[in-house]
């Protein structure tokens, strides 16, 4: 029989009630007005999707890389894990009490990633982040962007002006990228439209659906063309 689920904490935010349930030591989910938004047991795809963004890296002298989304930092492991100690990494999240949470009870998932010396964390959004980025030529560019968000593009997504997978955004991730930079994003289904306009934006893109069997997601791969392992001036 399983065991029921407890409740670590819950938070109201404007998409409903965000909740910490646990059950075992290394079973968590994390829910929205009862939705489930992740699962421990089942992160395969943030794994990937952190790993296929960042493998180009791993030789860097100092590689520079965006995450968009925090969650139970699966994908910020991955990502760390394919990077070298000079890295940077910055995360933006939108709820400080995700922060706080993969600090605290889900910290022992990830080996306490969030704390990582070479992680930055912003609160805030990844669609302003990569803006003030891709607007500002005095900025650094990154090397990678890595969306792990929970609503990945889908068939219904503005093609222009949504401000995460529309095109319109889409250019915007290629200006805060440097030449040789890839974005990886995940989905929950695949989306054609999205994959295109990667390609129309001057992307070479190509999808992955991670794991064996059942339902998968998937994680798009975009990448440009360049080389990554020149660190540039912007």
């Amino acid at each position: 029989m399983a065991q029921p689920w407890k409740i670590i904490e819950s938070v109201p935010t404007d998409e409903g009630i965000l909740e910490l349930r646990q059950r075992g030591a290394r079973d968590f989910l994390i829910t929205v007005d009862s939705l489930v938004l992740m699962n421990s047991m089942a992160n395969r795809s943030e794994i990937v999707l952190g790993e296929l963004g960042c493998r180009h890296l791993a030789n860097h002298p100092a590689p520079r890389v965006l995450v968009g989304g925090l969650g139970m930092g699966c994908t910020l492991r991955a990502v760390l894990d394919s990077l070298p100690p000079s890295a940077e990494v910055v995360v933006a999240e939108l709820n400080p009490v995700v922060v706080a949470w993969c600090r605290g009870p889900l910290a022992p998932l990830t080996d306490g990633a969030v704390d990582d010396p070479r992680v930055t964390v912003e609160i805030g959004d990844v669609a302003a982040l990569v803006r003030r980025t891709a607007d500002d030529s005095s900025l650094p560019r990154f090397d990678a962007v890595v969306f792990d968000l929970y609503k990945g593009p889908h068939f219904r997504t503005d093609r222009r002006d949504d401000p995460l997978y529309g095109s319109r955004a889409i250019a915007r991730v290629r200006a805060a990228l440097k030449p040789g930079g890839v974005f990886t994003i995940w989905g929950e289904n695949y989306d054609e439209g999205f994959d295109k306009r990667l390609q129309d934006a001057g992307f070479s893109t190509s999808s992955q659906r991670p794991g064996r069997g059942g339902y998968r997601h998937v994680v798009f791969v975009a990448s440009l063309k360049g080389s990554p392992g020149k660190p540039s001036g912007r």
